[in-house]
């Protein structure tokens, strides 16, 4: 399984971007699989930030973003896209999308980084005061 994450970038604080990840692999069905968004600040442990089911059907945040961040599937379920509203400086961070196997484990409650199996390279989102 691969995951690709785009769409970081530089952006000014109440402003709004959006990120993408795409899952692809030459056996996979992705509704097999959960995805998942997490970040890192600099000198910050990674955190959860929000997640979504191989259906699309279950989706849960962390607090710090519930409200602002909308994370969707599109594309049949082999894109996951994250749109994040009202920014703020403390969203600043490097952004990374993982996958979930649900073979292993289901989606459940699944905010740490462990309970993932597969993760993408990052995309960097900074915010601006």
């Amino acid at each position: 399984v691969q995951l690709q994450a785009s769409g970081g970038g530089l952006v000014q604080a109440g402003t709004s971007l959006g990120l993408s990840c795409t899952v692809s692999g030459r056996t996979v069905t992705v509704s097999d699989y959960a995805v998942g968004w997490f970040r890192q600040a600099p000198g910050k442990e990674r955190e959860f930030v929000a997640a979504i089911s191989g259906s699309g059907r279950t989706t849960f945040y962390a607090d710090s973003v519930k409200e602002r961040f909308t994370i969707s599937r599109g594309d049949g379920g082999s894109a996951v896209y994250l749109q994040m509203n009202s920014l703020k400086p403390g969203d600043t961070g490097v952004y990374y999308c993982a996958a979930l196997r649900y073979a292993r484990r289901g989606l459940g409650n699944a905010r740490q980084s462990n309970d993932y199996d597969y993760w993408g390279q990052g995309t960097l989102v900074t915010v601006s005061s």
